[in-house]
Parts: C-alpha cells; structure tokens; sequence
C-alpha cells in the first residue's frame, strides 16, 4: 500500500451532494457575473446524503474505463520538476505534452489526444479552486461537440464520425499520501443516465460558458475512492464515450465525480492539492 497505511483507509460511509431540484418547479440555472470576486447564482439546491463509498486500495486492477469508466494507474511517471503547477502556462508547456506521451501509452491505438483544460484545486484560504464537493460529470454530449467544433472547426465534422472521448486524468500534487477531500467516482455499470442533470453555465448576458451535468441521488448508485493516493498514481476518468451512443454498446460513457469530506481526517493534516487535465481522446 505504499505510503497509504498512514492515512484512514478502508470503506467509509460519508456524505456526498447531489442535486436537489428548484422548489418552484422551473428550470434549474447557473449564471455567473464576468466581475472578478463575484460568486455565480443558482436556483437549485443540494441533496446531502450519506453514502458507503468503496475503498479499491488493492484491488485497483479490477476497474478499467470501458467498463467502469474509471481506471487507476499506479506508478505513473514522475513530471518534470521544472513544471510550476501553480502557473497555468507552465503547465500547459510542460506538463500537456507529458500528458499526451503518458496518456497514450494506456489508451491505446490509433489514437489522437488533445489536452484542453485543466483545473488546479487547493485546500488553503484564498484559493481560486477548492476541492468541490458536489457530484458532477464535467461535460454532457452537446457540450462536447461544440467544444470539438470549437477547437477543430475545419476537421470537425470528420472527427465527429468517429470515436472521441474527454478523459480526465487526475493526480494529487500533495507531497504525503492524500487524506484531505479524497475523491469519490461512481461506476458507469450501477449508473442510470435518468439521473443526469444537464446543466447550463452561462454569464448573466446569456452567454453560454459550458454545460456541466449534475446528479440526482440513487441508492443503486456504487461509488469509490482510493485511499492514500500518492504522487505516482493516477485516476483516469471518462467524461464522455460516443462509443456508448451505438445501439446495443456495452462501453461505458461516463462516471459522476465529487471531492468527499472523510469524517476520520486527522486534525492538521495535508490540504488537498490536486490537478486534473482534461483531454478530447480521438479514435
């Protein structure tokens, strides 16, 4: 277990946010003001409930992204210290390419891999992301398009023919095994997409910024996390499968996410510091 032994580890039952709906019944919306500091308005709220979530320490082998669309990379390779993950062009410079090199040699084939995005998340007063703890998948199918549209105008209505994928690859940066706000993921097999939520992000103008799905709660629902995560490890998490749109597909298109408060976090230990890429996976 490497380092992991340090911190709590084993299955834990903890309380995860799910999506409540409006209580007048109308659409749920997400509206951001483009001034700085200003905190975005909803019109929703959240459904805490306290779930069993797995710990897959030992047994991480057993879940791959076309099942589960969630995999675990153990002794990943270390990045260059010389990226500076606290400076969004450093990373882009630096840290994409290595993405690139190391995300192709686990997803493999003929594949084309384009890192879009990314979000840096940390635990300490001040921060521009915290660990966010509600469930969530990043993208939605039409989102998806437009943001292949958007990147590959040209080439676009051809890669849309063929298989594309976002995959979200996120490790901790934490310089002692995780304990603070672990991450928790849901198996594609145990999910229902019924209980997907598209929502809209859009500036008050109207704008729209992004499409996000949230999550109803379901007691079918199966989640996990990996106790002690450590700078070698990796979480890769499937965002979006065309592959699953085929009639009578069996691969998974998805898998909810959310940042969990663990009750047995030891006072004073490590904030979470963590980053996650997001990539279009072509072919």
């Amino acid at each position: 277990m490497s380092g992991a032994t340090e911190v709590p580890h084993g299955d834990v039952t903890a309380a995860l946010s799910f999506y409540r709906p409006p209580v007048d019944g109308s659409d749920p919306y997400f509206t951001f003001s483009r001034e700085k500091g200003q905190k975005p308005k909803f019109n929703f709220s959240d459904h805490v409930v306290d779930v069993t979530i797995r710990d897959i320490r030992e047994c991480e082998e057993e879940f791959t992204l076309d099942i589960h669309a969630f995999q675990i990379i153990t002794n990943a390779p270390p990045p260059s210290s010389k990226i500076d993950f606290m400076n969004d062009q450093s990373i882009k410079t630096l840290y994409y390419p290595e993405i690139v090199n190391w995300l192709s040699d686990i997803v493999q084939g003929d594949i084309r891999i384009f890192p879009y995005d990314h979000t840096v998340r940390l635990e300490a007063k001040g921060a521009q992301h915290g660990p966010l703890t509600r469930v969530h998948v990043d993208h939605i199918a039409s989102n998806v398009v437009r943001r292949i549209q958007t990147f590959f105008p040209e080439e676009a209505e051809r890669l849309l023919r063929g298989r594309y994928r976002i995959i979200n690859v996120w490790r901790p940066l934490n310089k002692r095994p995780l304990e603070s706000f672990p991450l928790a993921f849901a198996s594609a097999s145990a999910f229902d997409d019924n209980d997907l939520v598209p929502i809209e992000h859009r500036f008050e103008d109207g704008e729209l910024i992004r499409e996000v799905g949230l999550i109803k709660h379901n007691s079918s629902q199966a989640w996990y996390y990996l106790s002690g995560m450590t700078d070698k490890e990796r979480i890769l998490l499937k965002c979006f499968d065309s592959e699953s749109l085929k009639p009578g597909a069996s691969v998974a298109c998805k898998t909810p996410h959310s940042a969990f408060r663990d009750p047995r976090t030891r006072e004073g230990s490590e904030g979470r510091f963590s980053i996650e890429v997001r990539c279009l996976v072509f072919g």
